[in-house]
């Protein structure tokens, strides 16, 4: 890694007042007092602190939910002060030498990272103030926010791999490794905060988990979520029967609300990170409208996206001119007529995982199984996952005639409406089973990114 070329950036995550860095935190201590001194209180500040550098990227114009949305066909942001999201994201490979548009969501998961490493490093050095099992809670915490950021790290980079090997001293240089040897180290981190969560016992965390793990704010119910990770790294990898073992430990519950879940949480309040999602220049892809289904039954006299699927009506949303009337804006070619709505304020919170789309990665790893021939899967449980959520979410008619060959194919479309502008997973879903060519073009001369290069920076260090 290049922390001897940025390591004053990635220290600057610790909250320096003086630092001048992306992803500013002022929740966090001093880098000195964390290493050489560090009390109770400094590491507890700094453990809330993953909380803000996890969300660092995510809901900004230029961050993980727009872009990947863009590159999914999901959304378009049509600016007219700045074309590069069409011109760069939808046009020629991405230029890694600009951090909004190919060399972005590296260093602000990789300063994550490298706090969290300072947390549980920190903790031996504290004597008194925590019990063992504090410790342990701290430890899992940390290990599963690492996986998080890994993760975010090789979503976007694919086959371009990423480092691993972070947790070294100042000037020397950890080693690319490729895309499965970084899934397996986002596993084998989720597996070790599991065990160290495990061992907190009943135990407290001795800090606050903030608004958006409402759910998951002891070690046992954040468990669940480090299980909930695992199980979608699982599918991801195509290990399916850990991923069926992974949801069957995690908070997956066709009795509990599909919002059920882990939230990256924003604010409104001095020096707070705020949610951005919600401009008028981001835009809902034509597709989504063409594509969702109607109601069934359709209301009596509805008309327009008054009569599609639920999941399309609570996210999207008409734009408007000036006076409030539904209209259209057409920039660079492109053309929509829908803003989105799922982020409505400034502190709107953003998923990281619902129960939603564990319900709907149970269905994928049964059709992976059966696909694969292992024993264990059930097309007949991934039957009644996929028309669960076409009824109760999407209050679409159950599909009949799923079988092995057109399954999978309606397993995708359900998770496209289901987790819509929540973080990519259209265009990751679409890549992992190389079905990247069945995105929309809509101009000629377009392209579907594959992945986000290695930063400019990154690789001159190893020349």
């Amino acid at each position: 890694m290049m922390f001897q070329k940025i390591a004053a950036a990635l220290f600057c995550s610790l909250l320096l007042s003086a630092c001048d860095f992306d992803v500013p935190d002022l929740n966090r201590p001093g880098l000195d007092q964390i290493l050489t001194n560090p009390t109770p209180p400094t590491v507890e500040s700094a453990a809330t602190g993953l909380l803000a550098g996890a969300r660092a990227d995510i809901a900004e114009r230029i961050g993980y939910v727009s872009e990947l949305g863009i590159l999914g066909r999901e959304s378009y942001v049509l600016s007219g002060s700045d074309d590069r999201f069409v011109t760069q994201l939808l046009g020629p490979p991405l230029d890694p030498g600009t951090s909004n548009f190919g060399g972005n969501f590296w260093v602000a998961p990789y300063a994550n990272i490298r706090n969290a490493n300072l947390v549980i490093d920190a903790l031996p050095k504290v004597t008194t103030g925590f019990t063992d099992a504090e410790k342990a809670s701290i430890v899992g915490f940390a290990k599963t926010m690492m996986a998080l950021d890994f993760l975010k790290i090789i979503n976007t980079r694919d086959t371009n791999g990423a480092a691993i090997e972070v947790d070294l001293p100042i000037g020397q240089l950890a080693p690319l490794v490729d895309k499965a040897t970084v899934f397996k180290r986002i596993a084998d981190l989720l597996d070790l905060g599991k065990a160290q969560l495990t061992t907190a016992g009943t135990a407290a965390f001795p800090f606050p988990l903030g608004n958006g793990f409402t759910s998951f704010s002891t070690p046992a119910d954040f468990l669940k979520f480090n299980r909930a990770l695992a199980a979608r790294v699982a599918v991801y990898r195509g290990q399916y029967a850990d991923a069926l073992a992974a949801l069957g430990e995690s908070f997956l519950d066709t009795n509990a609300p599909l919002s059920l879940g882990a939230y990256h949480s924003f604010g409104i309040g001095s020096g707070d990170q705020q949610d951005d999602l919600n401009t008028t220049d981001i835009f809902v892809h034509p597709s989504v409208i063409t594509d969702a289904e109607p109601l069934s039954p359709a209301p009596a006299g509805c008309s327009g996206l008054a009569c599609l699927d639920n999941r399309v009506q609570a996210k999207v949303t008409p734009y408007l001119d000036a006076s409030g009337k539904p209209t259209t804006q057409t920039l660079y070619g492109l053309t929509s007529g829908y803003n989105f709505k799922l982020y409505p304020n400034k502190d709107s919170p953003v998923p990281i995982i619902r129960n939603e789309e564990l319900i709907l990665l149970r269905a994928e790893a049964n059709i992976g199984l059966v696909a694969a021939g292992g024993a264990g899967g059930s097309l007949g449980q991934a039957k009644a996952d996929i028309n669960f959520i076409r009824t109760t979410s999407g209050g679409i008619a159950p599909r009949g005639g799923l079988n092995s060959g057109n399954i999978l194919d309606e397993l995708l479309m359900q998770k496209r409406f289901s987790l819509l502008f929540e973080g990519g997973h259209r265009w990751i879903d679409a890549r992992r089973y190389g079905k990247l060519g069945t995105l929309p073009i809509d101009v000629a001369g377009q392209t579907v990114q594959p992945a986000f290069p290695i930063p400019t920076p990154e690789t001159d260090a190893r020349h």
